[in-house]
């Protein structure tokens, strides 16, 4: 005896079956950072919730980039209490894809490292939603013990800044 399956079964597994391949892209995509794409765009959303961004400045290959990432900023970018703190982005030094900066100018990721003098990897720096610095850049992978420390200094210094304490 053939057992048939009824349409609306059909339609209800292809249902089921598409929501789990589209939140499964979604989780994959925040695996990682958000690569940087409009600084214009993060700069309102930065004053609305009265945080700084962190721009974590990053090349291809790089080990110690590779390592803050994934030991640091993918964690706090995760983290629910680090998404009420800042907003964090990632840029590629000498990358020529494009990236709206603060002022609405569309330059590259590679062109806005320039501009911020960026000359190694890792780097991070935290910008009011302006787009100007709140304190010193956290140049390399300094010593890792403390490495936590220096980007929790930097974030509250930021966000010191940004809310005018």
């Amino acid at each position: 005896m053939k057992r048939l399956i009824a349409p609306w079964m059909v339609m209800l597994q292809a249902m089921i079956l598409a929501c789990g391949l589209a939140l499964a892209g979604a989780a994959s995509a925040a695996d990682g950072l958000v690569q940087a794409s409009s600084f214009k765009a993060d700069g309102k959303l930065a004053a609305q919730r009265r945080v700084p961004i962190l721009v974590v400045f990053t090349t291809p290959g790089c080990h110690y980039c590779e390592r803050v990432k994934n030991e640091y900023l993918i964690p706090m970018h995760k983290d629910p209490a680090y998404r009420k703190r800042a907003i964090i982005r990632e840029v590629t030094v000498g990358a020529t894809t494009p990236l709206t900066d603060f002022d609405g100018t569309v330059t590259t990721e590679g062109a806005f490292a320039a501009a911020h003098k960026i000359f190694m990897t890792p780097t991070v720096k935290v910008l009011t939603p302006q787009g100007a610095d709140t304190g010193e850049a956290i140049v390399g992978m300094l010593t890792p013990d403390y490495y936590f420390g220096y980007l929790e200094a930097a974030i509250d210094e930021g966000g010191r800044k940004v809310r005018g304490k």
